[in-house]
Parts: structure tokens; C-alpha cells; sequence
């Protein structure tokens, strides 16, 4: 039996806590293109993943409920490889967003905390769910082919 894993694309997603987006992050990738990629997440100071991030993802079938929080340095240690390193950080704490270490690609995709989201429970749960939504799509656009038929992996 020959190990698929070597023909993915293998992708870390990485913010700060590894308690939101890159949770939702990895969730996506894997379930939209888990036959070209294997995405993993982790965070720089994890944490728990956050309460509106899983019922965020819950309300469109995905369950994180059981999800872990992981460390990047654990990822480092363990000796993973990614091909790709994007971090999900708000670029106005991108300076606080870890590196991962290794030859890697690395790629910034700004998303907003849904921690920091202030207002009422719905207010914030409606926010994580615009989060969600951006996220969705920005992966949906990064690996599919280009109208000029260029992949735009290459």
C-alpha cells in the first residue's frame, strides 16, 4: 500500500492560539480538497478553541467540538514539513504571529479575531460567521485554476 500523504500539498495554518482561524482554516481545506491537500493547525500559545467558532462551524456540518488546540513548537519538535505555511493573523498582530520554521512558502491571509468581537451573543456569533464565511472563500479561490488556466499553487 503506497502512502498517499506524499502526493498532497501539505499546509499548516497557524494564528496565535490556534483557537479560531486556523481551526476553521484547516477544517476547510480538508474537506474541500482533502484529495490534493492535508492541512494542519496549530498556534504560537494555544488555547481551547472558541465556543462561537464551533457552533459557527456546527450551523454548515462541521463539527469541531472535539478539536485540540496545538503548539507549533509540538509540530516543530514532532519534525513535520509543510509545504505551505499561511498564517490568519489580523495584520494588525501579524508581528506576533509565529514563523515556522524550515523551507517552507509562506502566506499572510489577514482574518479578524473572533475573540476580540464585542456586542451580544448573537452580534459576535454573526461575526465569527463572516469570518467563517471569508475563510471559505479565500481557500475555495486558492486552489482552484485560474480563469487564465494557471494553477495558482504553481
Amino acid at each position: 500500500m503506497t502512502d498517499q500523504r506524499t502526493e498532497k500539498v501539505r499546509v499548516l495554518f497557524i494564528c496565535v492560539h490556534n483557537s479560531g482561524r486556523s481551526q476553521m482554516a484547516e477544517s476547510f481545506l480538508n474537506a474541500l480538497a482533502g484529495d490534493r491537500f492535508e492541512a494542519e493547525s496549530a498556534g504560537f500559545d494555544p488555547t481551547r478553541i472558541y465556543p462561537l467558532v464551533i457552533k459557527a462551524m456546527h450551523e454548515i456540518g462541521m463539527d469541531l467540538s472535539k478539536n485540540q488546540a496545538r503548539s507549533v513548537f509540538k509540530l516543530y519538535q514532532e519534525g513535520k514539513l509543510f509545504d505551505y505555511v499561511i498564517t490568519v493573523c489580523e495584520e494588525s498582530s501579524e508581528d506576533q504571529c509565529p514563523m515556522f520554521p524550515g523551507v517552507t512558502r509562506r502566506l499572510n491571509w489577514p482574518f479578524d479575531n473572533p475573540e476580540a468581537f464585542q456586542g451580544s451573543h448573537e452580534e459576535k456569533l454573526n461575526q465569527v460567521k463572516r469570518v467563517r464565511d471569508e475563510i471559505r472563500a479565500r481557500i475555495e479561490k486558492w486552489f482552484q485554476p485560474s480563469d487564465r488556466g494557471e494553477d495558482l499553487l504553481g
